[in-house]
Formats: structure tokens, C-alpha cells, sequence
């Protein structure tokens, strides 16, 4: 199969910032934070999973900070959510669908760049779901919300992710990507991540409780 210019990673990764950086700089807007709590959030969110997986891989640097241009996208989410360019009035649709995108960015990237470590299929799996579930985790905690990951009417979150990674590992297994690079089956996952996420959001598809449900007792009179 021919692969794409492997500066293509680069920018998949940068994409992925993008994303979860403006939902991050959304919710700070949402929770009244000012523009440096703003620029915060929002880099916490978009940078906080690669570095997760930066540190479990072993990197001595995380790419975060060995790589001054990891820090442009959460300046221009920042300015863009400062500028209103993106309207507040359906703030939570917008902020899942940036979620969503870079949810998909991020299990591809994180587990391409897992795989160029030298990790095999499984833990590079957990590396993409770790990259891409992490940085909406920490952002959450950090706004004081229950995190999209574990909210059980937050649609299926982990699952797209894993998905995406477990695809991505599996095509490098058979052969398909031996220099790890990001061509039209990465592309392609991208796009099914995306769609899986909000089809998962709009029939609200959810795990099964980890017990069993009881009924709610009613208020003592």
C-alpha cells in the first residue's frame, strides 16, 4: 500500500490538539474562566494525553515540550474561543463534536507513534486509547465535571477509541504500515472513530452499569 508524507503524523497529531484544545478553551468559557484559565484548560486538555503516553513509553522528553509547535494549537483555540468565532448557543454540541474529533486524531496518532517505539499491537493499542481518552479526562477533573470516559449518559467514549486504536494496531500487524506512517486506512479510521462517537451520542448508546441496577427508594414522608 502507498503511504502519505509522514509529515502527515505531524499534522494528524496537531489536528487532534486542535480539537481537544478548543473543547477545553469551550468549557473554560462555560465555567466563567478567565483567558489565562482558558489558555490552561485548554492546553491541559489538548496536550495532557500525549504526554501521558510520552512518559508510560519512556520518552525523555515528552513531544509536548521537546517541540515548541505542540503549543500553537491550544494558543489559536484559545484566541479563536476569545474572538467568538465559535457561538456559544449550542456550547455542548459544539464542544462533543470537537471532543469527537479529537477522540478519532488521537487513537490513530497515539498509537502510530506508540508503534514507532517499538510497542507491540496491544500495548500500542492502550497507548492510542490512552492518548486519546486523556486529556478530556484530566480536563474534566480539572473543570469539576464528571468525566465523559466513565459518565454513563455520555454516549460510548473508551469504545470508539479502542476501536480505532485496536484497527490501526491490527493493519501495522498484518504488514499493511511497516513504517508507521498515516495513509488512507488511518484516514479511513479517522473518519469511522468520528461517526462512531456521534452515532453513539445521537441514539445514546451506552455500557452496561458495572451493577446491578436498583430501583431509586422514594423520599421518606
Amino acid at each position: 500500500m502507498t503511504e502519505l508524507d509522514p509529515s502527515l503524523l505531524l499534522t494528524v497529531d496537531l489536528l487532534g490538539v486542535f480539537c481537544f484544545a478548543l473543547s477545553g478553551c469551550l468549557l473554560a468559557t462555560s465555567r466563567r474562566f478567565d483567558v489565562v484559565g482558558s489558555l490552561l484548560l485548554g492546553g491541559l486538555t489538548g496536550l495532557g494525553g500525549g504526554i501521558m503516553r510520552d512518559v508510560i513509553i519512556g520518552i525523555h522528553a515528552p513531544t509536548a515540550f521537546g517541540a515548541p509547535i505542540y503549543l500553537v494549537p491550544p494558543l489559536l483555540a484559545a484566541a479563536v474561543v476569545r474572538l467568538g468565532w465559535l457561538t456559544p448557543g449550542r456550547f455542548r454540541r459544539t464542544l462533543l463534536m470537537f471532543d469527537a474529533g479529537g477522540l478519532a486524531l488521537f487513537c490513530v496518532s497515539g498509537t502510530l507513534i506508540a508503534l514507532e517505539h517499538g510497542l507491540n499491537a496491544i500495548g500500542a493499542t492502550l497507548m492510542g486509547v490512552t492518548t486519546a481518552v486523556g486529556g478530556g479526562l484530566l480536563r474534566d477533573i480539572v473543570a469539576r465535571e464528571v468525566p465523559q470516559v466513565i459518565r454513563p449518559d455520555g454516549g460510548l467514549y473508551a469504545v470508539p477509541a479502542a476501536v480505532g486504536a485496536s484497527l490501526v494496531a491490527l493493519t501495522d500487524h498484518l504488514g499493511f504500515n511497516p513504517y508507521h506512517r498515516v495513509g488512507p486506512v488511518e484516514i479511513l479510521v479517522i473518519v469511522l472513530v468520528v461517526g462512531f462517537r456521534g452515532l453513539a451520542l445521537r441514539q445514546g448508546w451506552q455500557l452496561p452499569l458495572a451493577g446491578p441496577s436498583t430501583p431509586r427508594r422514594p423520599p421518606p414522608s
